[in-house]
């Protein structure tokens, strides 16, 4: 029952996700855009590239979807309610989404097309940047929750959510989720203006349908992950539990979506040098100032 929970949620906040893209994209707001756009693509031709690694070109789209429900598998929305509350969850979140890359990679390299090649490099190029942006911070998270638990890490904050015990672990964790989620200005891996759709150049009908959905699933597990570790989970006064987790994802995810389409796109050598240079040296000092606070003022 909780996993069917889990996936009816899944599947709704992939939904409202897609009207919310849809809006951002296109500047208008339509509720049933998203249906008819995803029945067009069911209906429509897959076509197979000329000379295509078939094994790669098939499985990509299906890793990537795979990799975003182990995500969330982890993610409680209320107390109880989880598909699987590892004690080791964090990590578990953590090597989920390792395979969003492996994913991206056999996205790129399966159609053999010059276009969806580059992208499928350039997100190796950011995958080297944000990597440590995402274990370091959830380092200083499991270390005052002394637990590596998610929901442990949730009933944490019951005094005092992370984002504001660690506001500079909050913000790196937030800008390595935006590269892993390729979405602007961090969207090397489909960058429209410059690629032609990148990732997605060499895919139609139902597997550009399948390679989509994987795409919403991640962003909502990175938003879930992020008011997990930051925002509080489930904790909040007056509605239920599961009502907070939902309400704070989804504001997440939409400010992922929408936020940062405003910023100029980012070449992945700069966001390299600025991930290592900065964003690592930021994390090491966040870890410190964690490990300080714990031992002189325990929250």
């Amino acid at each position: 029952m909780t996993i069917l929970i889990v996936l009816l949620s899944l599947a709704a906040g992939a939904y409202f996700l897609a009207v919310i893209e849809r809006w951002a994209v296109h500047g208008h707001l339509s509720l049933s855009g998203p249906a008819w756009a995803a029945l067009a693509l069911l209906g429509r031709e897959s076509v197979l590239a000329r000379k295509p690694d078939r094994l790669f070109f098939e499985t990509g789209p299906v890793l990537l979807l795979v990799a975003g429900l182990m995500a969330a598998a982890v993610i409680p929305l209320a107390p109880g309610l989880i598909i699987t509350d590892l004690a080791t969850g964090a990590l578990f979140l953590n090597a989920a989404l390792a395979y969003v890359l492996v994913a991206l990679i056999m996205a790129g390299w399966g159609p053999n097309g010059a276009y969806s090649m580059i992208a499928g490099w350039r997100f190796l190029g950011q995958f080297i940047a944000y990597a440590m942006l995402i274990v370091m911070p959830i380092t200083a998270v499991a270390m005052r929750a002394e637990s590596l638990s998610t929901t442990v890490i949730v009933t944490s904050q019951a005094q005092l959510w992370n984002a504001l015990y660690q506001p500079i672990g909050f913000v790196l964790f937030v800008i390595a989720a935006i590269g892993l989620a390729w979405l602007p200005p961090l969207d090397l891996p489909d960058a429209t203006g410059e690629l032609a759709g990148g990732v997605e150049a060499e895919y139609t009908g139902v597997r550009l349908a399948v390679l989509r959905l994987g795409r919403l699933v991640v962003i909502l597990a990175l938003a879930g992950a992020t008011v997990t570790f930051y925002l509080g989970g489930w904790l909040g006064p007056w509605l239920p539990p599961a009502a907070w987790s939902a309400i704070k994802t989804l504001i997440v995810a939409a400010l992922m979506l929408s936020a940062g389409r405003y910023l100029p796109r980012i070449r992945e050598e700069r966001y390299l040098a600025l991930s290592w240079k900065l964003g690592v040296s930021l994390a090491l000092a966040n870890i410190f100032l964690v490990g300080v606070i714990a031992l002189v003022v325990p929250i």
